[in-house]
């Protein structure tokens, strides 16, 4: 019998039915396994990268955002991290001047902005990549992406990671970052194409796998699984040396909404993550991987109204197995609370 590979939800950890910000909040206790000088983490996420249910924000969306604003809010409630963005899914920056075109009618320099009022407090502030879809990207360069939807749509070709290595390198010089979130590190949804492969990534397994793409029809799951998994090691190295060459100290914090795939279980991305987050929102679901991550990886669960999760359970849970944990909450009155610089 084939063995099936489990499908991933792309609508996960940003996806609320908002047209305003989503308010995404963050608390993590110390991983047993992290420095005991380590401190506890207390981290918000005000979330550029949705415009609506299932639809990124249009680039320039929040264009006027207040960098002083969002950090005077972030130390009102107690958080000592800030994950904002470097590049939002749309593909456009949040600071000027960059490798990347920044978002149309960007106000403020906001992400260099945040880092330096964020530092002035004590807190650490965390950009954001999302790594599989970029519909800027998807635009440009057609023949290298399987439509613009939103959702994973871009093989990790060697342009892309040309792309990419450079986008990461000139966030984490330019704008004084402590690290970086990134998400969606997955394969390619080919529905735009009916499944069928792109000349590119026909290529792309050629090059990875040593031997001729065999067709749709006879690829095997097992051709399938090797090549996927060598395709996201592959871009997981590109992502780490571009980080660590920038800043040996830049931390790499991978999201997953989907931990157990069989794409990255026991992969050196886990091992080699500098913090890994459980989307699924329980403490089981970061007990599973705890054998798969370095000695250093701090894990963190999220818990958020979309996943179901009960936080008043989990983080006695998370506390008491010395467990990180991550705790989100929907934030419907968070655009009028900072004002319009941040409400479109």
């Amino acid at each position: 019998m084939k063995k099936q590979i489990p499908s991933i939800n792309p609508i996960t950890r940003r996806a609320f039915a908002l047209s305003s910000i989503a308010l995404t909040a963050l608390t993590l206790s110390s991983f047993a396994a992290a420095s005991a000088a380590d401190k506890d983490i207390k981290s918000y996420c005000l979330d550029f990268n949705w415009g609506g249910r299932r639809s990124f924000a249009a680039p320039g969306t929040w264009a006027g955002a207040d960098p002083a604003a969002h950090v005077a809010w972030y130390k009102a409630m107690g958080a000592n991290v800030i994950q904002t963005f470097a590049v939002s899914c749309n593909g456009y920056a949040w600071y000027k001047n960059g490798f990347v075109p920044e978002q149309p009618g960007l106000k403020n320099d906001f992400l260099p902005e945040v880092v330096k009022l964020g530092h002035k407090e004590g807190m650490l502030v965390f950009g954001y990549f999302c790594i599989a879809s970029n519909p800027k990207w998807a635009k440009d360069h057609p023949e290298l992406s399987y439509g613009a939807p939103a959702t994973y749509h871009i093989p990790y070709t060697d342009e892309y990671l040309a792309y990419l290595s450079a986008s990461i390198q000139d966030a984490v010089t330019k704008t004084g970052m402590d690290g970086f979130m990134i998400d969606w590190v997955w394969m390619p949804n080919r529905a735009a194409t009916t499944n069928q492969w792109l000349a590119c990534e026909k290529k792309l397994y050629q090059q990875l796998m040593g031997e001729e793409f065999p067709g749709e029809a006879k690829l095997s799951p097992e051709q399938d699984l090797a090549y996927s998994r060598k395709a996201i090691d592959r871009c997981w190295k590109v992502i780490r040396k571009a980080a660590k060459d920038a800043n040996p100290n830049c931390i790499i914090w991978l999201t997953s909404n989907n931990t157990m795939h069989p794409h990255v279980v026991n992969s050196d991305m886990y091992k080699e993550a500098d913090w890994l987050m459980n989307e699924g929102g329980s403490i089981k679901g970061v007990d599973d991987i705890k054998a798969m991550v370095g000695k250093h990886t701090r894990l963190i669960t999220c818990l958020a109204r979309w996943n179901g999760q009960d936080a008043t359970k989990v983080v006695f849970l998370g506390s008491f197995l010395g467990s990180g944990v991550a705790s989100s909450f929907l934030g419907s009155g968070v655009a009028s609370f900072l004002g319009s610089g941040v409400a479109s």
